[in-house]
């Protein structure tokens, strides 16, 4: 049997390894590890949970260990699709290297770039980032990856569904063509490899496992839901899952529950703390901050169910997982081995359940036709009752801009009614008709509603009659000549109409503004005295 002391690591490398408790290598390790040390480019494909990251790590350290690193040039790169892959790699190097004087620096999202500029100004060795962010530095102008001598790309397919395919070709165009390169995958998509062949040269293909195959420590189990009716669904599904924890007990020790979506991530964790069990939720809309945060609980144990995205939760080494829990089937194939991976590592049972409704039937059948075998199927868990109530629906249906849900059903109708409202119902509008001028031929006056004793039963016809009879007599009356309207006002004794001045002329135009005699004299000595000086 291959034990880490036969692969000519450097004795400061096994020291930590065995201070980590490690004495035998697992398969991709035992393979990968010489090769990688004759500085060979290697493409490994492996299940998760087989022990990748450290048979990158440890020859990357046992490489590093002469030479110096120089400021904004790394001397190696490694890159992780998520925040959290990226912070697991540092975390194995800080264990395998740390007697050495190696450094290392984290470039990830959700941290300020300050404190990552002043690493990077000091030189590393080994600089672990996800490609958005390290792109990010490049662009400032505060990185070069001219000095990069060896490169490793750590989970690729899930760079692939991530949309990393782009960055990672342009982040291989900027290092040295002369550089190792390690390329690491649980499954190998056509533009996977594409990628190997136009970036690796003659590259040494280590496969451990066939591609896409579970586990043997795990036990599958499939609980199909049918539900009573196709709304309730989502709330049978969560009923199940609280069924299915509690009929485990002792047993889960601690899970992961996958779901397909942030929102349903948040729902399901707040659904699991409303019942009394400890569960917190994760996923890319988080700080990250909180995100570690929830990671470090999980992993020591105060945390108890982790409810997960695919991206948080993708390539996590947390050794002692006991079950995982599949809220929703996953839509990629792929994303099944990696789910059900996060248990039953490091040679450990675990266990397995995912949870369907009728509408999952063709995403079972893509799982299994890519892991090539059937998952067994389970029956429903005692305590499970499926909901047949006929409440409102599990998801309130969605309202357009008119204010109307998707059944058409108004938002007023739900609206309650006001206790004085019963007590006081709305009266009959009564319609007065007006008085016609004599002089035009008098329009058909319409019969005035008769009013009914306050307090007796109408209908909703009725009332709607009555207005729609009210706004029609207001619109005739808006579109009456000015005539009448001047008529209508001398109905209602307003005075008579007015022609001319007539006798309401003002005293003061009545009055004369000849000049009288003293006047004409007073004026006369004025002009003359004006005219003297």
């Amino acid at each position: 049997m291959t034990r880490f002391s036969d692969l000519a690591l450097d004795p400061r490398v096994l020291q930590a390894v065995s201070e980590a408790g490690y004495e035998t290598p697992t398969p991709i390790q035992a393979q990968a590890i010489p090769e990688a040390l004759k500085g060979r480019d290697v493409l490994g494909i492996a299940q998760t949970g087989t022990g990748k990251t450290a048979s990158f790590t440890l020859p990357m350290i046992t490489l590093l260990g002469q030479g110096r690193a120089r400021a904004r040039m790394p001397r190696s790169l490694v890159l992780a699709p998520t925040r959290e892959l990226a912070a697991q790699v540092a975390e194995n190097f800080d264990i395998y290297a740390r007697h050495t004087k190696l450094t290392k620096a984290l470039l990830i999202g959700g941290v300020a770039f300050g404190e990552q500029d002043k690493l990077i100004d000091r030189g590393v060795d080994v600089l672990i980032a996800t490609p958005g962010r390290l792109l990010d530095h490049f662009e400032r102008g505060k990185l070069l990856l001219t000095g990069v001598q060896i490169m490793v790309v750590d989970e690729a397919d899930r760079m692939l569904d991530m949309g990393f395919i782009p960055d990672i070709e342009r982040i291989f165009q900027l290092t040295p063509p002369k550089r190792q390169t390690m390329f690491y995958s649980a499954t190998m998509a056509p533009e996977i490899e594409r990628i190997t062949r136009t970036f690796l040269k003659d590259p040494a293909k280590i496969e451990v496992a066939r591609q896409a195959t579970t586990s043997l420590t795990i036990t599958q189990s499939l609980i199909e839901v049918k539900p009573a009716r196709k709304d309730r669904s989502f709330a049978d599904k969560r009923a199940c899952l609280r069924a299915l924890i509690r009929a485990e007990g002792a047993a889960c020790t601690n899970a992961i529950i996958f779901c397909n979506r942030k929102m349903d991530v948040d729902v399901v964790a707040k659904s699991l703390k409303a019942h009394g069990f400890n569960a917190a939720p994760i996923h890319g809309d988080l700080a990250q901050s909180e995100r570690m945060k929830t990671l470090d609980a999980f992993r020591d144990g105060t945390l108890h169910l982790l409810v997960a995205s695919d991206v948080a939760a993708r390539g996590l080494d947390i050794p002692a997982v006991s079950h995982v829990f599949n809220f929703d089937v996953p839509s990629h194939p792929e994303d099944y081995v990696h789910r059900i991976g996060r248990t039953g590592r490091a040679g450990r049972l675990g266990k397995a359940f995912t949870i369907s409704v009728p509408s999952d039937e063709k995403y079972l059948k893509a799982i299994e036709n890519l892991i090539k075998t059937e998952i067994p199927r389970g029956a429903l868990p005692e305590g499970f009752e499926p909901d047949t109530s006929e409440g409102k629906p599990d998801r309130a249906p969605r309202e357009d801009r008119k204010g109307r849900d998707r059944g058409g059903r108004s938002r007023d109708r739900e609206r309650p009614v006001k206790p004085h409202d019963e007590a006081a119902p709305m009266e009959p509008l009564v319609v007065v008709a007006r008085a016609e001028p004599a002089e035009d031929t008098p329009r058909e006056e319409r019969p005035a509603t008769q009013k009914e004793p306050r307090g007796a039963e109408r209908s909703g016809d009725r009332r709607r009659e009555a207005r729609s009879e009210a706004r029609s007599e207001a619109r005739s009356d808006r579109r009456e000549p000015r005539e009448d309207r001047r008529d209508h006002r001398r109905d209602r004794d307003l005075g008579p109409s007015v022609i001319g001045m007539g006798d309401h002329v003002p005293d003061f135009i009545l009055r004369s503004f000849a000049l009288t005699p003293a006047r004409t004299e007073e004026a006369e000595d004025l002009a003359a005295t004006g005219t003297e000086g």
